[in-house]
């Protein structure tokens, strides 16, 4: 059976967390990672009862609890051979992992893109701002790396060991365009495939403020043009 295990960025989302592990298709996956990232909350708490392994890390961004995870894979005895990346606000539908992985076991793709902008969107769950940085940043890989996205979707699934190739390194909100951006420059064999999204469970500490908003546009940016 091929070893599957998703890692779960977490910080304050005590209120959605229990319900994205339970929705994951338990069959499927070995072993789900909750970084608990510098959380207040019971995000830790209810993510244990929920049956995830839980790994702190202090450092507050989404890389460093990217990398957390990964650094916990990379002690695993056993390793993983699809690692599967999905947020924790219950804003995309953990139960499609199935056609995440899907091109990885069945055509040897490499890296998977869950595409919010192919799939079925619920009104309100993407800003404005959004759509147009996921635009904008798109349209830029096009041009400098010749690759064709629509999204930088949060779910997505990649090979262990072509994640381990990439040497991920992004602390903050450039880490899901820093993998795309690698995997273009490596020349992965890529697909995305189309994903459900709704409205989070709670309010985004990224989009929901103005200073979120701009930081992480602006680390978007630069990071399309530093591996360019």
């Amino acid at each position: 059976m091929t070893n599957i295990v998703v890692i779960i960025p977490a910080y304050n989302e005590e209120n959605s967390v229990g319900r994205v592990i339970q929705d994951i298709p338990a069959s499927l996956v070995k072993e789900v990672i909750v970084v608990n990232n510098n959380s207040n909350d019971q995000t830790a708490i209810v993510a244990k009862e929920a049956g995830a392994t839980v790994l702190d890390e202090v450092r507050q961004g989404y890389g460093f609890a990217c990398l957390k995870g990964i650094d916990y894979l990379k002690k695993m005895e056993c390793k993983p051979d699809i690692v599967v990346f999905l947020d924790a606000d219950y804003s995309d539908h953990p139960e499609e992992l199935p056609q995440i992985v899907a091109p990885i076991l069945e055509n040897d793709v490499e890296l998977v893109i869950g595409s919010r902008a192919l799939g079925d969107k619920e009104r309100g769950s993407m800003t404005p701002q959004q759509v147009f940085g996921n635009w904008l940043a798109t349209k830029l890989i096009k041009w400098f790396y010749g690759v064709i996205y629509t999204d930088l979707g949060p779910f997505r699934a990649i090979k262990y060991d072509r994640l381990i190739d990439l040497n991920m390194c992004d602390e903050t909100y450039g880490w899901t365009v820093e993998m795309q951006v690698k995997a273009a420059k490596q020349g992965l064999k890529s697909i995305e495939i189309p994903v459900s999204y709704r409205v989070r469970v709670g309010k985004s500490k990224i989009s929901g403020t103005i200073k979120g908003t701009i930081l992480a546009g602006y680390k978007i940016i630069t990071t399309i043009f530093k591996y360019k």
